[in-house]
């Protein structure tokens, strides 16, 4: 189930990588017209897309690694929030200083964090319940 969903979900970065840009900013960003992404972010939102679709396709070594870094990301997104946004921030857009973080979405990184968190742990625990 879940690694249908991250299959799934890494297809649509893949295909719509422009929209799923779009869609982060205006979750995310109060201001998304003010910031210009750098101009690797799509191309990479898009190659990102196609390795986790083809990971996900495979139930081997390279899915498990996928997900522990899901886990590990996930922990340090659900731990650190304001050091993640102010990460993103600088690492995705031209100019960092003139981007405004929707106040709400602090707690949308948290969850986000711990979906993560949830889903590298019960793909682990299922990885090693089958042995």
């Amino acid at each position: 189930m879940i690694r249908t969903l991250v299959g799934v979900l890494g297809t649509l970065s893949a295909l719509f990588p422009d929209e799923i840009v779009e869609f982060f900013e205006k979750l995310a960003i109060a201001n998304p017209s003010e910031g210009t992404v750098r101009g690797w972010v799509r191309p990479a939102v898009r190659s990102e897309g196609v390795l986790i679709a083809a990971v996900s396709l495979l139930n081997g070594r390279a899915y498990a690694w996928l997900m522990n870094l899901t886990g590990l990301f996930g922990a340090i997104v659900l731990l650190f929030p304001d050091l993640y946004r102010r990460f993103a921030t600088a690492f995705l857009y031209e100019r960092p200083e003139s981007i405004e973080w929707n106040e709400p979405f602090k707690s949308a990184v948290r969850a986000i964090g711990a979906l993560y968190v949830f889903f590298a742990a019960k793909t682990y625990r299922e990885r090693h319940n089958d042995t």
